[in-house]
């Protein structure tokens, strides 16, 4: 053991830390100024091996140098995405991480990458990690809740909260099991209730597969959880990948209904309407479809349906037939399964007995589960399924008569169920759908019955009509479709342009010199297909002024831009005054530029809300940034957006959001587990549908303004008047999106495109008539904290500035 000196001595040693070694420091000092110099010609990749070797050969310089080597990492990190180098990507970030192994920024950006690259579960251990390094990271926590959304899909939670569906399934596998199905095997069991049902009532064999490695992990839980890991052997595989048993131990017979449905809001997402938006005519486009599409060939889409709960349709729908039943399936019968997706395309006559127009397909099953218990999953039917919509291809203005006959090929060849209406027998006469172009759909909103049929008998295609129609997404065809949005932007655009032209007017330069004025720049980084750039170069070519306008559209899918220069030709446009930014700018982190060296956008327009009712990640940074690149009285496209919010006492809401305890589940433990993956925000919700009493009148909540960033307040009050008695469980929000100071558009209303979205309290508060007071903090993210002092309830609201808003805690 070491004398008292020569322990004073070691202790020198360490305090005055290791011996200086000259050539290292400068080393170290080099690579630095090279890092920074690399920084400065955004050359990342250099700079990163730089920062590396300065931080491992001295660590000490870790607390300062951090700032700049995550900047640097999430630079280099984007170009190797961008270049496919994905190994080299998640090799920096382990390389980063044994720097910064408690880093929560590092790891949360590495799940960001996980997650885009489709790497979910691994990526929702990043998030999960970085929320257990910092708890109140808001960033983490909402990458956690949006990829709970994918790993744990909501209908889970209907599901497990669906009683009468699962007490039916109890009883038969009862049953079942009670007849001689010792031997049971519940494929993609999910939480693994019915595994568990089978095992508590005495089968002495139960095995389980999930392909999801999520609820395969939350499957192992819960079974544990209930004492049963011992007798349920779970596999995370697919099914088609283990060795099945011959004889599965429930005897199942699926009943598929189909009916013929009219429902406007259901087309509005899969067919375009109207020939006009915001003043341009569309009719040159054609067809413009969805790419759910029943009829496409084999293995054009990944599906031919969607699913939607027509109980929430808005304005209802009208059953044009009554339901029939289309097939059965009896799965305990190997040679049907089997023959199923061989068998040949069959023919479906269905009468009509309501007058309407022909929207889409709906489908439902009854489901026998054993001979005394069954589950029908039909629009009047109180379960937690929905309905599977096939929409259907023809004009969209297509009425159908009584007694009509409607022609649907049902078919199954690539193990999807595909229907598809092709055809419409009237007095004798067929009339093919599937040869129905679009330039017949005006004719038939507008025609009398033989118009229509004559119509119908000379189908012919014009020269001018793509021979294939163009698709876009389903929330692309709704916003074609949201007319009032469109016009309103016309209105403030040409308020703008002439209020920039009468500026320069008035200056006179360039017209006393003799010089064409320069164009006014409109930059449209609208997400996806958007028709907004072709509005602002039209409103420059109808202009008599000699100002013109030239327009940048930041579309990028090639589809887009045909599409765009198709429309720009058919209305009067010049191609040349109509150009797509993404390819004058090296990436997309680029976009806000200059569009010359010299000049300034005259108008930016920013695509802030979502569509699922959520605002966009990074849309304040944007707008400080637009800000900075537009001329004088030049304007963001919207200036500001107002959100409005009301209280709501909705049961629906929380059966949607987590499981309700144990009484739904039949006693078993599931709820802690699966409730880890809750989300406190419902999207895609529509308020006008939803099953709810209203507790208050609508008030605003707070006003986030894009051209003035000192007008955001830090926090304020919002007195809310309790108008009835009841539980309140969520906050429904929407909001009024300022084009400019007269002209604005709601995303509540009738044909809005965009949906609404709840924060949901997973705790409800009382209240009786009582105030709501509501501080308002537009820093962070929304977070609903309550307290119940004096009887009043306390609601702080939290806005995003930089990121959804997503996040609601409790307090009592």
């Amino acid at each position: 053991m070491p004398n008292s000196a020569a322990r004073a001595k070691s202790a020198r040693r360490a305090r005055r830390g290791p011996r200086e070694d000259p050539a290292r420091n400068e080393l170290v000092s080099r690579s630095l100024q090279s890092a920074q110099q690399c920084l400065l010609h955004r050359d990342y990749g250099t700079a990163y091996v730089h920062y590396l070797l300065v931080l491992h050969l001295a660590p000490l310089l870790k607390h300062v140098a951090a700032d700049s080597f995550r900047f640097t990492l999430f630079k280099w990190a984007s170009e190797l995405d961008s270049l496919g180098r994905i190994q080299d990507l998640f090799n920096c970030y382990e390389q980063a991480l044994e720097l910064f192994p408690d880093d929560e920024v590092i790891v949360n950006s590495m799940g960001e990458h996980l997650f885009r690259m489709g790497f979910r579960d691994e990526a929702a251990v990043q998030f999960h990690r970085a929320l257990k390094l910092r708890p109140d990271f808001p960033e983490a926590r909402e990458n956690f809740y949006r990829v709970s959304n994918w790993l744990v899909e909501r209908w889970h939670f209907l599901m497990l909260n669906d009683r009468g569906r699962n007490r039916k399934y109890q009883l038969a596998i009862q049953r079942a099991v009670r007849e001689g199905c010792s031997t049971v095997l519940d494929i993609g069991t999910g939480t693994g209730i019915l595994g568990m049902c089978a095992q508590k009532t005495g089968a002495s064999q139960v095995f389980a597969c999930e392909l999801s490695k999520t609820m395969y992990e939350l499957a192992r839980e819960v079974v544990s959880a209930n004492g049963m890991a011992d007798s349920i052997k779970i596999l995370h595989k697919k099914s088609l990948d283990m060795e099945v048993p011959k004889d599965i131990p429930t005897r199942r017979v699926e009943s598929y209904l189909p009916v013929p449905l009219c429902s406007p809001w259901l087309s509005n997402a899969k067919t375009f309407a109207d020939i006009t938006v915001g003043g341009l005519d569309l009719t040159a486009a054609g067809e413009i479809r969805s790419p759910v599409n029943s009829s496409a060939a084999v293995g054009e889409v990944s599906e031919p349906y969607t699913t939607e709960r027509l109980s929430r349709a808005r304005g209802g729908f009208t059953a044009l037939t009554p339901p029939c039943r289309l097939l059965d399936l009896n799965f305990n019968n190997l040679q049907e399964l089997e023959g199923l997706c061989s068998r040949e395309t069959s023919q479906l006559r269905v009468q009509v007995l309501e007058e309407g127009v022909l929207d889409a397909l709906a489908v439902w099953f009854q489901l026998h589960l054993d001979q005394d218990n069954s589950i029908s999953t039909g629009p009047h039917e109180d379960t937690c399924w929905e309905q599977a919509i096939y929409p259907v291809q023809s004009p969209r203005h297509f009425r159908v008569q009584r007694n009509d006959e409607i022609l649907v090929d049902v078919s199954c060849q690539d193990a999807y169920l595909r229907l598809c209406c092709v055809a419409v027998v009237r007095d004798g006469q067929t009339f093919r759908l599937d040869r129905v172009e679009r330039s017949v759909s005006v004719a038939c909103a507008q025609s009398t019955e033989v118009e229509l049929c004559s119509a119908l008998a000379s189908l012919h295609t014009s020269p001018d009509t793509p021979l294939r129609p163009f698709t876009l997404e389903s929330s692309e065809i709704a916003l074609l479709n949201n007319v009032s949005y469109h016009s309103n932007f016309r209105l403030a655009l040409d308020s703008l342009l002439t209020s920039l032209r009468s500026a320069r007017g008035s200056q006179g330069s360039e017209v006393a010199s003799g010089r064409s004025p320069e164009p006014l720049y409109v930059l449209d980084v609208s997400e996806g297909f958007s028709v907004l750039s072709l509005m602002a170069a039209q409103a420059g070519s109808d202009s008599t002024s000699s100002c013109s306008v030239r327009a940048y559209s930041s579309v990028e899918k090639e589809q887009h831009q045909v599409l765009l220069r198709l429309l720009a030709r058919a209305n009067g446009v010049d191609e040349s005054v109509l150009e797509f930014w993404l390819t004058h700018v090296e990436d997309d982190s680029a976009v806000f530029q200059r569009p010359t060296s010299e000049k300034l956008w005259s108008a930016i327009v920013l695509d802030c809300i979502e569509p699922c009712g959520l605002t966009r990640q990074g849309m304040m940074e944007k707008s400080t940034l637009a800000r900075c690149l537009l001329e004088d009285g030049g304007r963001i496209f919207p200036e500001r957006i107002a959100v409005h919010g009301l209280l709501v006492e909705s049961d629906m809401l929380l059966q949607e959001s987590a499981v309700q305890g144990v009484e739904p589940t039949l006693g078993f433990n599931i709820a802690p587990f699966i409730n880890q993956f809750t989300v406190p925000v419902h999207v895609f919700l529509d308020l006008s549908t939803l099953e709810c009493r209203h507790l208050s009148e609508p008030v605003q909540l707070f006003v986030l303004d894009l051209m003035n960033n000192s007008a955001n307040y830090t926090s304020t009050n919002v007195r809310v008047q309790v108008s009835a008695s009841g539980r309140v469980t969520a906050v429904p929000f929407w909001y009024q999106i300022y084009l400019d100071t007269d002209v604005s558009v709601s995303t509540f209303c009738e044909d809005s495109h965009w949906k609404q979205a709840a924060v949901v309290l997973q705790h409800p508060l009382s209240c009786h008539g009582a105030e709501v007071t509501q501080p308002v903090h537009a820093e962070a993210v929304l977070r609903a904290t309550q307290s119940k002092v004096a009887g009043r309830v306390t609601l702080h609201v939290y806005p995003a500035h930089t990121h959804h808003i997503s996040t609601a805690s409790i307090s009592r």
